[in-house]
């Protein structure tokens, strides 16, 4: 497998973000949000919803992994298209992934439309990316090595020329420790771990 062709580094934000848009009375309070799972979506919607528990909508969309292939758009109610696809689109115009956006409305008694609707989701998360820092992120797996005391310096040597962290490090005549490997190195990792006797390797 050639090593140069795996893409493993892409675009979220580093930390939370907020973004406003008003029109016709109407308020869109936009959330940006760094995740990695479905799970903390799902604490975060609801904690906005308690949250904003008088707003009209909760519109959300995120887009998750290394690759972007896990993704959802939500209108909450909002006219089918109208908001959790224009939200979404802004997530993807600016290449990002691991990243939640959570549009809150508040009604100001005039229908704004569909087009009104989709400028105004549109407009509000566009703010808070714009107010956000992009941040680059490596996607990696994590390992654990197992090997035996007289092992220790070539594992050593395999660490310090593959630039790798050790974690977790238990040092005996029995050795183990924990290191994150970046995806487009793990093909070299492997083989030269291959290479060191009676080193057994897991993923975690």
């Amino acid at each position: 497998m050639d090593n140069t062709q795996i893409q493993d580094s892409y675009k979220s934000i580093a930390a939370e973000s907020r973004g406003l848009f008003k029109d016709n009375g109407s308020r869109f309070i936009a959330h940006a949000y760094p995740v990695e799972t479905e799970e903390e979506v799902k604490e975060i919607v609801a904690a906005l919803k308690k949250e904003y528990y008088d707003a009209r909508h909760h519109v959300y969309a995120y887009r998750l992994g290394y690759l972007g292939d896990k993704f959802r758009a939500n209108d909450d109610g909002e006219p089918s298209g109208s908001s959790g696809r224009p939200v979404l689109g802004q997530i993807d115009s600016n290449g990002l992934s691991d990243i939640l956006v959570v549009v809150v409305r508040y009604f100001g008694g005039i229908k704004l439309g569909i087009p009104g609707l989709i400028r105004a989701y549109k407009t509000a998360t566009a703010d808070a990316i714009e107010n956000a820092q992009i941040v680059e992120k490596i996607a990696s797996r994590m390992y654990r090595i197992h090997f035996g005391y007289m092992s220790m310096n070539s594992v050593m040597k395999v660490f310090k020329d593959m630039g790798l962290e050790q974690k977790n490090q238990k040092f005996d005549m029995e050795c183990s420790l924990d290191t994150s490997v970046r995806l487009s190195l793990v093909d070299t990792f492997l083989e030269r771990m291959s290479d060191v006797e009676g080193c057994n390797i897991e993923e975690i």
